[in-house]
């Protein structure tokens, strides 16, 4: 029983780590190294929308913290490589309970005089961090002439 229960909570926290299917909202481009994937606070003058991004992981005990935040952001940046968007424009990230799963034990022992019962239980929460970017593109800046100095 408790083997079933270890292997079930496994499988749900494995497959709710899969990003959602990126929004796309501009054109997509060869795919780039995610090192070259820069994020903004906001858009830069120039920049193309590509797509609206999603991301999500699962967390057992706590919602999870920065560590949990840092492989969202890693997720966002990977899908927007893979788009060729070349920048990430942060939205937001928010937490949420999705399931509690517990168990209890009891037992009991009686007699002609008496009576003893004694019980324990417990429970855990299974978290989920979610977050969303705006891919964007931003075309590099065009070379200036230089004018030479007499």
């Amino acid at each position: 029983m408790k083997r079933n229960l270890v292997i079930a909570v496994a499988a749900y926290l494995v497959c709710g780590c899969a990003p959602k299917t990126p929004l796309l909202v501009g054109p997509a481009r060869a795919p780039i190294p995610v090192e070259q994937v820069v994020i903004y606070a906001q858009p830069p003058a120039g920049a193309l929308d590509v797509a609206v991004l999603h991301a999500s992981n699962h967390t057992a005990f706590s919602p999870g913290g920065p560590g949990a935040t840092d492989k969202l952001v890693q997720q966002l940046r990977a899908q927007a490589a893979q788009l060729g968007a070349n920048g990430l424009v942060l939205q937001g990230f928010s937490d949420a309970q999705t399931a509690t799963l517990g168990t209890g034990v009891g037992s009991s022992s009686y007699s002609r005089n008496s009576a003893v019962g004694v019980g324990a239980g417990g429970s855990f929460g299974i978290y989920r961090k979610t977050g969303e970017a705006l891919a964007i593109f931003v075309p590099a800046p065009a070379p200036t002439a230089s004018t030479p100095s007499p």
